[in-house]
């Protein structure tokens, strides 16, 4: 692109640029991941300071060839909230990751940069480390794993058997029935050597649930299933993005490893 263009985009990464400068990684639905510099950023006086990650920016971009340079800013949306507690900043940080993955260079996925924005604005109300709160912050992270993957082409297949093709219809209360999830390939009902896990009947119908756009809950508003299916339900996505995209998704580890201690 040349010439001056406005762009609205989701600040996922901040990273150096010489000694004054930062270089910016944004999403926005236009452009996909767009790469720019911010002169003089690094310099706290800078009118472009406020240029720092999970913060929505209405960005003025110029510069005919290369690298393209950001003119002005203005902050639309600051998501410093997400940064109160441990487990809501590394559920931020790994949907950002798997997001610069999903998307091409100069090109965009339509309704992922919206679908990412929701997702933060759900994660940014959980950040006082109530048990409840921590266990929806949990669960909020695995769905949003699971929506952004299938927006990106990497659907988790959890209708069909990968091995007959049968209908991975749940027996609930079947307890010794097993679904494995073997990452090159789905789920596939019974027990196999290579599968990362195994899933019970309810841990299956209640990943099944997740494409949906908001969280299973009870009557009383209270989560379905408890902190550790959903720490199984993390290690299912976790399994999966890891072999489908280009490499592992080192803030999902960050986020289990918090999670376990809470």
């Amino acid at each position: 692109m040349t010439g001056e263009r406005r762009i609205e985009g989701l600040s996922l990464k901040i990273g150096p640029l010489g000694e004054k400068d930062r270089l910016l990684t944004v999403l926005s639905e236009q452009e996909g991941i767009t790469r720019l510099a911010v002169p003089g950023a690094r310099k706290p006086s800078s009118s472009l300071a406020a240029a720092v990650p999970l913060t929505f920016l209405e960005l003025q971009v110029g510069g005919r060839n290369g690298l393209g340079r950001v003119r002005q800013l203005k902050v639309l949306r600051s998501f410093n909230g997400l940064g109160k507690e441990l487990e809501t900043l590394a559920a931020a940080q790994a949907l950002s990751e798997i997001s610069m993955m999903l998307v091409p260079a100069n090109d965009s996925i339509p309704g992922l940069l919206t679908t990412l924005l929701m997702h933060l604005e759900r994660l940014e109300t959980y950040s006082d480390s109530t048990e409840s709160q921590i266990e929806k912050t949990l669960a909020t992270s695995v769905q949003a794993c699971i929506h952004l993957l299938a927006l990106g082409g990497y659907g988790l297949p959890m209708q069909q058997c990968c091995r007959t093709g049968l209908s991975l219809n749940p027996p609930l209360g079947q307890w010794d029935w097993r679904c494995s999830l073997i990452p090159q390939e789905g789920f596939a009902i019974g027990s196999f050597p290579e599968a990362s896990i195994e899933l019970n009947p309810s841990e299956l119908a209640l990943l099944q649930r997740l494409p949906s756009a908001t969280l299973p809950l009870r009557k009383d508003g209270n989560l379905l299933g408890p902190k550790d299916v959903w720490l199984r339900l993390l290690t299912v996505v976790e399994s999966w993005a890891n072999y489908h995209l280009v490499h592992s998704v080192r803030a999902l580890s960050m986020l289990r490893e918090v999670l376990i201690t809470l």
